[in-house]
């Protein structure tokens, strides 16, 4: 049965409406309207994940940005302007909100920290939202927009600026301050990559920076990932092997990615 057909059933707009809401499915995200817009309960209609949460979420004040501000390598305005570049926010406990935000500015998701996903917590919580399938996209990838936004000619367009991806959507929002001229994005997890998710880098020139470990299978993964994309799309994409060539074997033990050895390196500086 497809998700629109699940969310058409009685039972579940019966749930809905004793709630007090209209539970609809708008552009594969979901719709939920106050029945009466006097109900003390519900200020406003809203949508899951949308941009209103996103900026209601919002912050500017991180702490993985202090280790390169107290070195002298960014000040508090770059942590600001990319808090701002990434729309990034904070939970009630403090905790990062990285948003998986499309090239259309549709919010699909947001991971929290490096701990979970913002729709299985809605989805632990509420019910209503337990047939929610949420899709997800690059760690910056709304940039594009801005890129394609930009008055230039478009052959040149498709190869003027380079991506590059790491893992930590902190690393990311860390390194678009420190290497301006890349386009900094992050995959987050591998467990949910899939090679989909780089159709909108297409014709563009694309350099992986995936984590360490000990016994190289990240990069390994990623060489075989990096083959896959090839043979689908026009993307220039290459895996770089810094993390292997530099990264010392208790480095590698701690799984570290790009952002970690430039944090660590600032100490032997």
């Amino acid at each position: 049965m497809k998700l629109q057909e699940i969310i058409e059933t009685l039972s579940l707009k019966a749930a809905a409406r004793e709630a007090g809401l209209e539970f609809r499915m708008v552009g594969g995200r979901v719709a939920l309207t106050p029945m009466d817009p006097d109900d003390p309960r519900y200020s406003t209609a809203f949508i899951l994940p949308s941009m209103r949460m996103v900026e209601a979420c919002r912050a500017d004040d991180f702490d993985f940005f202090q280790p390169f501000i107290e070195a002298g390598r960014l000040t508090a305005e770059q942590m600001h302007r990319a808090a701002a570049r990434y729309h990034l926010g904070k939970t009630r406990s403090g905790k990062p909100l990285f948003w998986m935000i499309s090239e259309t500015l549709d919010p699909m998701d947001a991971h929290i920290a490096s701990d979970e996903w913002l729709s299985s917590l809605l989805k632990a919580r509420q019910p209503l939202l337990q047939h929610w399938c949420p899709t997800h996209c690059l760690f910056g990838q709304h940039l594009l927009s801005t890129l394609r936004s930009a008055p230039c000619d478009a052959s040149r367009l498709k190869n003027s600026t380079p991506v590059a991806i790491v893992e930590s959507e902190a690393s990311a929002a860390v390194l678009s301050e420190l290497f301006p001229e890349v386009l900094w994005m992050a995959y987050a997890t591998v467990e949910h990559l899939d090679i989909a998710l780089f159709a909108p880098l297409q014709g563009r020139a694309v350099a992986i920076y995936p984590s360490t470990d000990p016994s190289a299978s990240t990069y390994l993964f990623f060489l075989d990932l990096a083959e896959a994309v090839r043979q689908r799309y026009d993307i220039h994409i290459s895996v770089a092997s810094i993390l292997e060539d530099l990264a010392t074997p208790p480095q590698k033990d701690r799984c570290i990615d790009l952002l970690d050895f430039l944090r660590e390196s600032l100490t032997t500086d």
